[in-house]
């Protein structure tokens, strides 16, 4: 996917002048760069200090660490999967090749790469993810946990392969801050979990090889930060690594400028990325999963390191957990809203080791529990680790008495109700800054669960680049639990990660099992739902209502992949099976509308279901067409009983 010149207008409409000037600048460093690159200081006397307090090894559970071992095992054979693609080449792979298109990017001065071109380069998602180097923390890991020293010789190996392919400033590796971001704490962690091997010292800060791209990485965060308008989950990456590299590789002339710089962008950031509720600001649950992920191994490398932390950092960090704590399921799913695309601050876990469990663990070791927080029953590998460098701290501010139902500032209500019905509801803001880049266009969707099935599901994400069909479709207003007036969008998109106009959403009503919002999404028209959870009769009821003119109208009802659904003129009875207990609901739709059915539709996409990034599966979608006519609401009701 290339970039036309309208988008670049699009986006420089999106800028103030501050960010312009900064990029401005940024081109200009760019090109003094290529002409006279700068060279890394020669050091002597490095050391690596931040170890592992005595038996944080020896804490993690055995079910964690059998885990990680088996996954350690897949990796050395070979065997990695990213983003649906299986991989058999991980023994020795080529740092630049995209397995899923066959290319292989160009080489080159990195900002020479047209790295938005699947053409050119291929799917830049695929080649990048194995160079975040978080396999490499899973083997280091696994070497920690056991100590063969197979696990060692691979990584080193590994980092060798990469520094050698991917010198300073060439190539697609050097393109992204967050990559190079992600990439020092993955390093950091490398050496940490290394410790003992009697190879560490030698492949690390005995290398001047390992010593160069060390510093160069954090020079070139110092020089490009994520500015303006882009300063969303990416600048909390940048920052972060930036922390971890200078506390963990304190070895440079510049290590405490970069230090004091990436403390001081990072509680600034976290503050600006977060809601006073706790909710990530970009209003995407995988993101708020992200920046909580990094902005806790920042902390621990700060702690570890000795190095004052602002009191706001932890706050910030508190509030996130105490969040998401609200806000999952009974099976400790979040909601799925906005963006996902797989992303982790710190992986040193194996498969089937739940992310948000992990991430309540982490809290309740680092914060404390609350007494309405959900049981957490899994173990993970990072927790201890985590743990045993972050310093104890009393929160100082007083933390929610009973558990949060509506989270005014991001707009998002949950209702609960008998059986482990879940309905997240959404008025809130259209994303975050200008551009509003993870945000899809959902003003007043619903999501509904019932023990954790999806029952009206958010379809996901899919695909960021190179398949503009596909990203329209899972970020569209019909591919979410909305209404749709005129085949129309609420927000209009300028191109995959920029909305140059935002619907403006307001909710009207959270009081116990009731709420209402509206939106001017659609100029000349005001949609306004409300949306009732009979918690005795385990019912859900939806009413739609348009103030304007008469409008071509679509409804739409995503179901999650697990239910099979029996359409007959306006009612669909639901089924599926959980835990081997057949599970039933019926769907009575607005007899207004004329309804069918659609799965699996690829022209145009619909009827599809996203679990994570690059996977998609057919799932069923139910749309209502018809018009509006202002007096009379379209009233949707869910019934568990049926």
């Amino acid at each position: 996917m290339t970039m036309s010149v309208g988008w670049y207008l699009r986006r420089l409409s999106r800028m103030g002048p501050q960010e312009v000037a900064g990029r401005v600048a940024d081109t200009v460093r760019r090109r003094r760069w290529r002409a006279t690159p700068p060279d890394c200081p020669n050091v002597t006397g490095a050391r690596f200090t931040a170890v592992l307090p005595a038996g944080t090894i020896a804490a993690v559970p055995p079910d964690a660490a059998k885990r990680l071992v088996a996954e350690a095992d897949l990796l050395m054979d070979g065997h990695a999967e990213f983003f649906g693609v299986v991989r058999d080449d991980l023994a020795d792979p080529d740092w630049w090749f995209d397995p899923k298109t066959g290319r292989r990017a160009p080489e080159g001065y990195a900002f020479d790469v047209p790295y938005r071109s699947e053409d050119a380069v291929g799917d830049i998602k695929q080649i990048w993810e194995p160079s975040r180097h978080q396999y490499l923390t899973q083997l280091a890991a696994a070497y920690a946990l056991t100590g063969d020293e197979r696990y060692a010789e691979r990584v080193a190996e590994h980092l060798r392969s990469w520094w050698e392919a991917n010198p300073p400033l060439r190539g697609v590796h050097w393109l992204s801050g967050i990559e190079l971001g992600i990439r020092l704490m993955s390093w950091v962690w490398v050496r940490r979990l290394l410790e003992g091997w009697p190879g560490a010292a030698a492949l690390f800060e005995d290398n001047p090889v390992a010593r160069n791209q060390i510093w160069h990485h954090q020079r070139w965060l110092a020089a490009f930060p994520s500015r303006g308008s882009s300063a969303n989950n990416h600048v909390i990456a940048e920052d972060a690594g930036q922390l971890a590299a200078a506390c963990a590789f304190d070895w440079f002339p510049e290590s405490a400028r970069w230090r004091t710089g990436a403390l001081r962008s990072l509680e600034r950031q976290l503050r600006a990325n977060t809601y006073l509720s706790g909710l990530n600001r970009e209003l995407a649950t995988e993101y708020h999963g992200l920046v909580l992920e990094l902005g806790l191994a920042a902390l621990a490398e700060a702690d570890a390191a000795g190095v004052q932390v602002p009191a706001t950092v932890r706050l910030v960090l508190l509030r996130m957990t105490d969040a998401l704590a609200a806000v999952v399921d009974n099976r400790l799913r979040p909601p799925r809203q906005g963006d996902a695309d797989d992303g982790h601050g710190l992986i040193v876990d194996g498969a089937g080791t739940d992310r948000w469990a992990s991430l309540l663990a982490t809290g309740d070791a680092v914060f404390g529990r609350l007494d309405w927080w959900p049981t957490v029953t899994g173990t993970d590998v990072r927790t201890p680790l985590l743990a045993a460098l972050i310093k104890p701290a009393e929160p100082s501010v007083t933390r929610p008495a009973s558990r949060p139902t509506h989270f005014a500032d991001a707009g998002m209500t949950i209702l609960r109700g008998p059986e482990e019905i879940w309905v997240r509801c959404d008025g809130g803001p259209h994303g975050f800054l200008s551009i509003a880049a993870h945000a899809h266009a959902d003003a007043l969707s619903v999501e509904v669960r019932h023990d954790g099935v999806d029952v009206l599901a958010d379809p996901g994400t899919y695909c960021y680049h190179g398949q503009p069909e596909w990203r329209q479709y899972f970020r569209s207003t019909l591919g979410h639990n909305t209404l749709q007036l005129d085949g129309a969008d609420q927000s209009v998109s300028g191109g995959p990660f920029l909305w140059t106009r935002h619907a403006q959403s307001r909710v009207l009503t959270a009081e116990g099992a009731r709420w209402s919002a509206e939106h001017d999404g659609y100029q000349g028209s005001v949609h306004r739902r409300q949306v009732q959870l009979a918690a005795d009769e385990q019912e859900l009821r939806i009413v739609d209502e348009v103030d304007g003119p008469r409008r071509e109208a679509r409804l739409a009802f995503h179901l999650g992949p697990a239910i099979t659904a029996e359409l007959a003129g306006n009612q669909a009875r639901l089924t599926w099976t959980r835990d081997g207990e057949d599970r039933s609901a019926v769907l009575d739709l607005p007899a207004q509308l004329s309804w069918q059915a659609h799965r699996g539709e690829t022209e145009p996409p619909l009827g599809w279901y996203s679990e994570g990034f690059g996977r998609k599966e057919p799932a069923t979608t139910l749309i209502g067409t018809g018009t509006t006519d202002g007096t009379e609401g379209f009233t949707t009701v869910l019934g568990f009983r049926g």
